[in-house]
């Protein structure tokens, strides 16, 4: 399975384009431009376990970094500054991994917000449509 089965590949590339330069990447305005706020649980899931490059079911920071480059190849790695902020603000136990399963599938589909999770992110403070 590809990304592109999940997601259009132009909504990834609206979305890669966004964050071209180093330290504007935003989780919530990426997952939202490329079209994964709008996806069934299940088709998260899909793009998680793709985006899981090593199958343990979480992603690591060393794989977070490599993050864009899931989406295509020719994407820039993220600074080890977006890399921290975006593992902060997803990996909810604070044990060094992202996983699928609890608050962060209804926090990627929008179906809550991270105040309603109890936790706050710690970055993307502007507002996205």
């Amino acid at each position: 399975m590809s990304l592109t089965s999940v997601l259009s590949a132009d909504a990834i590339a609206n979305a890669l384009k966004e964050c071209k330069a180093p330290d504007t990447f935003c989780h919530k305005k990426f997952f939202q431009t490329c079209g994964l706020t709008k996806k069934t649980s299940q088709e998260v899931k899909n793009v998680f376990r793709i985006l899981d490059d090593d199958g343990s079911e979480f992603i690591e920071e060393d794989e977070l970094q490599f993050f864009l480059q899931r989406f295509s190849p020719s994407a820039r790695v993220l600074t080890e500054s977006e890399t921290k902020k975006f593992m902060l603000a997803l990996d909810e136990d604070n044990d060094g991994k992202i996983g699928i399963d609890g608050t962060l599938l209804l926090r990627l589909l929008g179906l809550i917000s991270p105040l309603q999770a109890k936790k706050e992110e710690p970055f993307c403070t502007q507002r996205h449509r």
